[in-house]
């Protein structure tokens, strides 16, 4: 039949023309036979099968050009063109088609969702005349760029939300979608529709546009680096920009976690209380003061560090990164590969260095693994055209390991070294873990709740609400949310990385771990936990209302005193004093000098 196609490929269509294409395919039958390249009774066998068209199998497709598109360009940038193209290598990458599928959904559904609490961007063109719609005329108009497969084009015939489809057919738009469109397109209005079966035949029409804003996810492997799911935008056809790996922007808030991170470092522990208070910086000569406040714009006077990352407290991250130094964050910073050469700013501890979504969300990766450093890669193996390993990400040794040994129940298991970085104490990492898993509990994402299995994660929003960030993790798997326009501009009052990115990794999440055992997040030696009084980091007592239990290092325990950060410094104070205002001070005003430069 391939033999045969050549001569009229249209003609010769399986689908279109069966009979004609059968007859050619079985002339080539007869040629071979006469040529002596079969025997009769081979030829009799094969002029009795069916001509039959392979259908493409679809799982093997994978919608996954944003994270194509990275591994080609490695491979151009480290082989060149010539190798790419003609090379014939054999590429094994890290991609899970089952969460790139996942991620993809996730995020085009989020962008939808933020864009329907604003406003519809508008119908693709709007008709001269409903005259002759049903005869052809949708089908001339081309569909937008980044149009998911399945949606149709329809338009609007009137005002009782009746729409007429390509198809030809006249159906009803879904009342809620009509209800929110309804006097901002009138009749004639070309729009998208997406079709959903409701079951027992009964369909839906649902009203679908491409989005202005855009966005990204990444999912990580946190304990190898392996990058399982990458979608960097609504769609190639749209933007071929890649958000996770090419857009440097503001974190805001979720850069958070690793001032306070710093701050253990300095010997700070989760209940060390900070004064929630207003604070001045003086720029120096010339320079405006800054006043830094919190979300709220409210002010909460001494409070532990937990409640401070749970609350995302912009107030005391500032106080707590003058008292210990930006140089101090700077280098928790570098060492985490957030941003090499990150200015002392006091603006920069609240996400004001830009970075990638692929580095933050690499760094939070460190946090839950362990703080051991992982590279984050798409490619496991490169083999060239005779088999031959000329590229394998995981570089370590396996002593013991031989393809010529065969299994023996009594052989020892081979040892696989870890030879991976330590870039942070395993016990502060494990502390800033649990305090972000508060923050699904108790702060900022109390809406990942729903999950009912362990996780954590911090939001990150920047001024004007430019930017919204959610970085979240299970013990497993570690998941960044970025969403946010390209030329940046507000994404709305109260849009957050709470209302706006979250929802996002919720979507992904729900899907991504419904086949997984939940598991506690794992705890290093040296840890010991306590129950304390959440409200203020003393240890627990008969009575307290609010109790949590806080992970300490051994030997770090809370006492009968507490300690707490404000503008005279570290104080010790008795538990007692906590109850009377006089001993710690009115939340008043403080004044910090800064080192010169733009805060």
């Amino acid at each position: 039949y391939l033999a045969a196609l050549p001569k009229a490929p249209s003609r010769l269509q399986i689908d279109r023309n069966p009979e004609i294409a059968t007859d050619r395919r079985n002339w080539v039958i007869g040629q071979m036979l006469d040529n002596g390249y079969i025997t009769q009774a081979e030829a009799d066998h094969a002029l009795a099968q069916p001509l039959r068209e392979a259908k493409e199998q679809s799982s093997l497709r994978v919608n996954a050009a944003y994270f194509a598109e990275e591994v080609r360009r490695y491979l151009e940038g480290h082989y060149g063109e010539d190798i790419l193209y003609y090379g014939g290598l054999s590429v094994r990458t890290t991609l899970d088609p089952d969460l790139q599928k996942v991620a993809v959904d996730a995020l085009r559904d989020g962008l939808l969702a933020y864009e329907r609490r604003h406003d519809y961007p508008g119908p693709i063109t709007t008709l001269d005349s409903l005259n002759g719609w049903e005869k052809g005329a949708l089908i001339e108009i081309a569909m937008p760029a980044g149009a998911r497969a399945g949606w149709l084009r329809a338009v609007v015939l009137n005002n009782s939300a009746e729409i007429g489809l390509e198809t030809g057919e006249r159906v009803t738009l879904d009342n809620k979608d009509w209800a929110w469109m309804r006097g901002k397109i009138p009749p004639r209005s070309v729009i998208m529709v997406e079709p959903r079966d409701e079951g027992e035949g009964e369909m839906s029409y649902h009203l679908r546009w491409i989005p202005k804003v855009q966005g990204a996810l990444v999912a990580i492997d946190p304990h190898t680096g392996r990058i399982l799911a990458m979608q960097g935008g609504w769609s190639t056809a749209v933007s071929s920009f890649n958000r996770v790996t090419q857009a440097e922007r503001q974190p805001g808030s979720a850069f958070k976690p690793f001032v306070y991170l710093s701050a253990l470092d300095k010997g700070f522990t989760p209940a060390t209380l900070v004064l929630d208070a207003p604070l001045v910086i003086d720029q120096g000569p010339n320079q405006k003061k800054w006043r830094p406040r919190n979300y709220s714009g409210e002010f909460y006077g001494p409070t532990p560090i937990r409640v401070g990352v749970e609350k995302s407290r912009n107030l005391m991250t500032v106080r707590l990164a003058d008292f210990i130094g930006m140089e101090a964050v700077s280098e928790t910073a570098r060492q985490f590969g957030i941003a090499q050469n990150m200015k002392p700013f006091l603006s920069y501890s609240l996400g004001a260095a830009e970075t990638t979504l692929l580095d933050l969300t690499s760094a939070y990766g460190m946090l839950v693994n362990g703080g051991k450093e992982i590279d984050p890669t798409m490619i496991d193996r490169i083999q060239d055209r005779y088999g031959k390993t000329i590229f394998k990400h995981d570089k370590r040794m396996c002593y013991g390991c031989s393809d010529r040994l065969s299994w023996d129940p009594e052989m020892p298991v081979p040892e696989i070294e870890d030879n991976r970085r330590q870039v942070a104490d395993p016990r502060r990492a494990y502390q800033i873990v649990s305090i972000l898993e508060g923050v699904v509990q108790r702060g900022t994402a109390t809406r990942l709740r729903q999950l009912n299995m362990p996780v954590a994660g911090k939001t990150g929003t920047t001024n004007d609400s430019r930017d919204a960030w959610f970085i979240g993790f299970t013990p497993d798997l570690v998941v960044g949310v970025y969403i946010g326009y390209d030329e940046p501009r507000t994404l709305g009052d109260k849009e957050t990385g709470s209302s706006v990115a979250a929802p996002v990794f919720l979507d992904f999440m729900k899907d991504a771990t419904k086949e997984v055992t939940p598991t506690p997040f794992r705890m290093p030696r040296g840890i010991r936990l306590v129950q304390i009084n959440a409200e203020n980091g003393t240890r627990a007592r008969a009575g307290d209302e609010r109790t949590i239990w806080e992970a300490f290092l051994v030997g770090n325990e809370p006492e009968d005193d507490v300690f707490m950060l404000d503008g005279e410094g570290i104080r010790r104070l008795p538990a007692s004093s906590l109850n009377n205002s006089d001993a710690y001070g009115s939340p008043g005003q403080s004044t910090l000098t800064g080192t010169g430069g733009i805060y």
